[in-house]
């Protein structure tokens, strides 16, 4: 049976996409209980995503081993990285598509080899790793090897959809962290108040910043905020807080010096 919703970036959460095919708004519901307990109409639930699900009959066909000869393992003694996956690569690149690769393969690989290679020959200067919600790598970061270890590697939260969006050396950092706040302002549910008001005073501190009326305080109020919203454990039900904190912490501190050239300076008043 096929359902479809009217589309909300929350319903990526499995218990909000299980409220909206039931008509409900489509917000995380607390858990537990979990979906494999009571989900889908109270009954038990299990989701999986079409990649996931398209990968087991060739499993099933040639084996694990057969599968386990694609990728790579850790090297920082995590679980290995293994298999094929789909990683759509767009931005600045001459070729954007979707490239079945397996996963470990390098970035710069991935834009090179893959996709074409740097749009008009412009250096590269980031990228989105996988989903603006995982955060950015930076410009010393082209070699970051897409696997499961880049979150530790790399001070991102993890691969997330593994699709990388590339920017050139004329990218504006700041107008793309204003960007990412725009869009997590505009999609966070409301339902939790870290989330809800957090949001949206990144988003104006960002706006201000972007336009030359920010201070360095304000800066530091950035971070305090983004930090303060996503990374304590508990504070929100489902993980659109997270990702709003890590999009906009990775790229104002690896590229803090392009926000720093937009703010006033600190203004001291000496009295005698």
């Amino acid at each position: 049976i096929q359902h479809r919703s009217a589309g909300a970036y929350i319903c990526g959460e499995e218990t909000a996409l299980l409220e909206a095919i039931e008509g409900k708004r489509g917000w995380p519901r607390v858990k537990p209980p979990f979906p494999a307990v009571s989900g889908l109409f109270g009954r038990p639930t299990i989701i999986n995503n079409v990649e996931t699900l398209a990968a087991v009959p060739l499993i099933l066909e040639y084996g694990a081993d057969w599968w386990k000869s694609f990728g790579c393992k850790s090297t920082i003694g995590a679980p290995a990285s293994y298999g094929l996956k789909l990683m759509g690569v767009s931005g600045h690149v001459n070729n954007p598509d979707v490239f079945e690769v397996p996963l470990g393969i390098t970035l710069r690989s991935l834009v090179e080899d893959h996709a074409g290679g740097m749009k008009n020959g412009r250096a590269f200067k980031g990228a989105i790793a996988g989903g603006v919600s995982m955060g950015v790598l930076g410009p010393d970061q082209f070699d970051a090897e897409m696997d499961f270890d880049i979150g530790v590697k790399y001070e991102v939260m993890g691969l997330g959809t593994a699709c990388p969006t590339v920017f050139d050396e004329d990218t504006d950092m700041v107008a793309v962290a204003r960007n990412c706040a725009r869009f997590f302002k505009n999609e966070s549910c409301g339902q939790c108040t870290p989330c809800r008001e957090g949001s949206d005073w990144i988003y104006k501190l960002l706006c201000r910043i972007e336009d030359g009326d920010g201070s360095m305080n304000d800066l530091d109020q950035v971070l305090e905020v983004a930090s303060s919203m996503g990374v304590i454990t508990g504070t929100t039900i489902c993980g659109l807080a997270d990702g709003n904190n890590w999009a906009v912490r990775t790229i104002v501190n690896k590229y803090r010096s392009e926000f720093e050239a937009r703010c006033k300076p600190h203004i001291v008043a000496v009295t005698t």
